[in-house]
């Protein structure tokens, strides 16, 4: 495949640092474009190679296979990426920018609404993806529009009617996304801050963060998914170095080289023992890349 030579392309670039669950292979091809001209250069140098594209962020949600990933990885972490704009109760911000960051601009400005996402070590860009929520609040909530690159490289504004936001899933995953426009309310800086050390406190409380994790492994039927793992008598279970944490049965934390097999392996056992138990069918959270 001949890239274009202004693009620092990466072959067989190790992903494994990249996620959070610190598991994963290699990328057959990796860059980061330093802005949206480099990665319109890359979608279209993709597409007309017939490469398949992933698109890479905090990596917190994700879990990489030990053969890692045929195609181009790319990760949008240049400062294009990263801006916050923040203008009376709207927020423009990239993609790039992380929750922590997001959520710390908010409450500068005395801008509330966003506290529930502290503590998740996520961006903007797959939280939007994912919807990202917990505690019966989702980040499409505050979603005004969003600024996307398609499959050939044009850029496009969606309006908040175009988007179809669901548990844990949009409709944005086919697109790569630059920004996004939301809309926060104003609030009292002391009010926000204690909102914020109360949704943290208790995120320590009841989630493990002692090791490398992906954060909730499935989704929640109509009752918690851990809840039913943990009835399931799973709570310290192990596959290898992959272990169900005691804390949090939805949970798979990698206690040392646990690798994508074992991961699989247990979330299998898992979702074989709940169906049986409860009759439910228990579906991934985790994006799987193979």
């Amino acid at each position: 495949m001949n890239w274009p030579r202004e693009l620092k392309i990466k072959p067989g670039y190790p992903l494994k640092d990249k996620t959070t669950f610190k598991i994963g292979g290699r990328a057959q091809f990796f860059c980061e474009p330093g802005d949206r001209r480099e990665l319109n250069l890359l979608v279209k140098a993709a597409k007309g190679g017939k490469f398949p594209l992933f698109v890479l962020g905090a990596g917190s949600n994700l879990l990489v296979s030990d053969k890692g990933v045929k195609g181009l990885v790319i990760k949008l972490s240049s400062a294009c990426f990263k801006k916050i704009t923040i203008e009376d109760e709207f927020v423009r911000v990239g993609s790039a920018v992380t929750l922590a960051g997001l959520t710390k601009s908010a409450k500068e400005r005395s801008l509330c609404g966003l506290e529930f996402l502290v503590g998740i070590p996520g961006t903007v860009g797959g939280a939007l993806a994912m919807n990202a929520g917990c505690w019966g609040k989702s980040f499409g909530d505050f979603v005004k529009e969003v600024e996307i690159m398609d499959q050939n490289g044009k850029i496009k504004c969606l309006k908040r009617s175009q988007i179809d936001f669901g548990y844990r899933k949009s409709s944005l995953t086919k697109y790569i996304i630059l920004s996004c426009l939301l809309k926060l309310k104003k609030g009292e800086r002391a009010g926000i801050e204690k909102n914020t050390a109360g949704f943290m406190a208790f995120r320590r409380q009841t989630q493990d963060l002692a090791y490398p994790n992906a954060g909730c492994i499935f989704r929640n039927p109509d009752v918690p998914a851990g809840k039913l793992i943990e009835l399931c008598g799973f709570k310290g279970r192990n596959t290898g170095d992959a272990f169900v944490s005691q804390k949090h049965a939805n949970f798979i934390l990698n206690k040392g080289r646990a690798s994508s097999k074992d991961v699989l392996k247990l979330m299998q056992l898992i979702k074989k023992r709940v169906k049986s138990k409860f009759k439910l069918n228990l579906q991934p959270e985790i994006k799987i890349w193979k």
